[in-house]
């Protein structure tokens, strides 16, 4: 690709992979309003996604659809809607918040954690709610009823069962391999139980689409509202190749593993743009409430400290 000014970049981007509205709200909600109290205005979202190619009309669809599902709240004031994020969802938010902005690389213990449900121990809605919500955070199913991961976070296990109302009816345990006994070693279940080769193949994609960005982003002088829409672009991109990424261990993943020269290229960015980025956010924020917070010091940490 030629080189590019911000305003072709971000044209050429929506063009050639416009996101889904309301997935992109996810992301807005979890990436720019949470830092600032997780409270918005309908007004100051429609402001925040015109620049993304969202219109006033899908914006609201979008939002509407947010709260029957269980991800916002609604109140009125008046003719205005304001919205928050519904506290429910807040673990789902911190958890992937946890997966964008912390450094890949987890130590491993060479030991495996393993959620049991024998058959009858559970009803059918459960042990579909559990795979779901375990499947997200990267376990795999190896035969009904067991799924796997060599080293989930703790809290958010705990976390996972006790939403599900499960933590008594299913059995979580580690195991190892047992020494001079002669079977297959335990890591040869990641080639057996997760597809790689998408992952490898997404966050190459990932790569190819934002390498540009850092020697633009430090050569050009990126406005606040293009600043913002590359910043969101970038994490709305890198959370859906996260969510298929099982977030393994690294020694357990091949090498090269692209994930970590895509986790450092989107370090690399939103350092570089996340100063202007929230000049644009507390200008349309603070339009409809100019009571609104700063970021908050969870959003400094991000990516390892933003002042780095």
């Amino acid at each position: 690709m030629k080189s590019l000014s911000s305003t072709e970049w971000i044209a050429h981007s929506l063009a050639t992979d416009p996101p889904r509205h309301k997935s992109l709200v996810v992301t807005v909600c979890g990436d720019t309003i949470a830092p600032h109290g997780g409270g918005f205005w309908l007004g100051s979202m429609i402001e925040l996604l015109a620049p993304l190619g969202v219109g006033d009309r899908l914006v609201r669809t979008s939002v509407f659809r947010l709260v029957q599902e269980g991800w916002l709240t609604a109140s009125r004031e008046g003719r205005r809607s304001r919205y928050a994020i519904e506290p429910k969802a807040l673990p789902r938010f911190e958890r992937a918040n946890r997966r964008i902005y912390s450094a890949p690389g987890l130590d491993w213990d060479g030991r495996w954690t393993f959620v049991l449900a024998p058959n009858g121990s559970i009803d059918s809605d459960l042990r579909t709610l559990l795979r779901k919500e375990l499947e997200w955070e990267g376990f795999a199913m190896l035969s009904t009823g067991v799924m796997a991961h060599p080293a989930p976070e703790r809290d958010t296990l705990r976390e996972i069962l006790a939403r599900a109302d499960a933590a008594d009816k299913v059995f979580v345990c580690q195991v190892d391999a047992l020494p001079g006994i002669v079977s297959r070693p335990l890591p040869e279940l990641v080639g057996e139980c997760w597809n790689l080769d998408a992952v490898v193949n997404d966050y190459r994609g990932f790569i190819d689409r934002f390498a540009p960005l850092p020697g633009m982003l430090e050569k050009d002088d990126v406005s606040p509202e293009h600043a913002f829409a590359i910043r969101t672009l970038l994490i709305h991109a890198y959370r859906r190749v996260q969510l298929h990424d099982p977030m393994l261990p690294l020694a357990l993943l091949p090498q090269p593993w692209p994930g970590a020269d895509a986790h450092a290229l989107a370090r690399d960015i939103y350092r570089l743009c996340h100063a202007r980025a929230e000049e644009h956010v507390l200008a349309m924020l603070r339009k409809e409430d100019a009571a609104t917070p700063g970021a908050d010091a969870a959003y400094r940490g991000r990516f390892g400290g933003l002042e780095t």
